[in-house]
């Protein structure tokens, strides 16, 4: 396996620029997710690091050595895509196997690969068929098979998992995260949903626009999150945003105010917000309780029932939109105006200018 740098990595296509000066350090045996949404330039910069497109500018560096200039097919990965890429007319031995016999390794070594893969990835008892035969997590595995047999310094996916149904989604995540600690492989691994960024990541790179808003562990980036794209981003349902203003409250401490709610007492840092800022109050749906005590109203417009969560969504007395996820199922109807609050040391506060940074991440 392998260590994976980038240094000031920047693509342009022609005159628009796509990544605009990327520095990451993947350390062997990481399994680091590249999020972010669509167009934000994370399967560009998974092409770069895999040799597929060649940089505009910068250095790309594994193990110590810098491949900028080296092809793909001496840079010793291995790229799993989202629609399989598998021989139609080979069966799954050949598929697992194609990759190996172009080169000079002896065929008792390409067939112990191939069997290896396959019992790995509980595909011994299909290598006889074809693809046709193979569901759709399946053919995933074979495309992950095949990746396996060539025994990368690093994996690369991307967006591996989108063309499958929601409940091989969550066997396949299972899977590939008991495979990444089988293996203890460097893994680089890109998708735009945050549920497979969060439950199978060592790290978390959140892309935008071409750059890099922060990396972390998943819940540093849910606890605290460095601006309110990030914020938003992390977490599902999205976190609830509530324009506010920073005032004097009693004894002349600060407090941060929204329209038709009672002041919040944050712990503000000192001198950074003057009198009458505009401020963005950030709070998550599970961070909310209703209760008689609570300071917010909230008008119900839309309950949905999952069973075992329920998500109430509906509006403040401003206007502002809010939703709260309650555990199990609930008598909450639409219509109602319910009190609700957030749980303390869990609000959190952004500037409302530029990339509205965080001020205050209480969790």
């Amino acid at each position: 396996m392998a260590d994976l740098s980038l240094r000031a990595v920047r693509k342009s296509f022609g005159q628009v620029r796509t990544l605009h000066g990327i520095d990451l350090d993947v350390r062997d045996g990481e399994f680091v997710v590249l999020v972010g949404p669509s167009g934000c330039g994370k399967s560009t910069l998974l092409r770069l690091i895999s040799g597929l497109d060649e940089v505009t500018s910068g250095e790309i560096e594994i193990d110590g050595q810098i491949v900028t200039q080296v092809s793909a097919a001496q840079r010793g990965l291995a790229m799993v895509f989202q629609n399989y890429a598998l021989y139609p007319h080979m069966t799954v031995f050949q598929n697992l196997a194609f990759g190996l016999e172009n080169t000079t390794m002896p065929k008792a070594e390409i067939r112990q690969r191939v069997h290896q893969a396959a019992e790995l990835l509980q595909l011994s008892a299909l290598l006889a068929r074809k693809p046709r035969q193979l569901s759709g997590g399946q053919r995933q595995r074979v495309a992950i098979g095949r990746a396996i047999t060539r025994q990368p310094k690093i994996f690369l996916f991307d967006e591996p998992l989108s063309n499958l149904d929601a409940e091989l989604r969550v066997q396949m995540r299972i899977e590939l995260s008991k495979l990444h600690k089988a293996l203890r492989a460097t893994m680089v691994y890109v998708t735009h949903d945050q549920i497979e960024a969060m439950t199978m990541a060592d790290k978390i790179v959140v892309l935008r626009d071409g750059r890099i808003e922060q990396v972390g562990k998943p819940l540093e980036l849910y606890n605290t999150p460095a601006n309110r794209f990030v914020a938003g981003f992390i977490g599902s349902p999205r976190m609830n945003f509530i324009p506010a203003q920073v005032g004097t409250g009693q004894a002349g401490h600060l407090q941060v105010r929204c329209e038709g709610l009672a002041p919040l007492a944050l712990n503000l840092p000192p001198g950074r917000l003057p009198e009458s800022t505009s401020v963005t109050v950030g709070v998550r749906p599970e961070h909310l309780v209703p209760g008689a005590d609570g300071d917010w109203p909230l008008r119900v417009g839309v309950i949905e029932q999952l069973g075992n969560t329920s998500f109430v969504h509906g509006s403040l007395p401003s206007g502002a939109p809010l939703s709260m996820a309650l555990s199990g199922q609930t008598r909450i109807e639409p219509g109602q105006t319910i009190r609700v609050r957030p749980i303390d040391g869990t609000v959190h506060l952004f500037q409302t200018t530029g990339l509205e940074e965080a001020i205050v991440s209480n969790p």
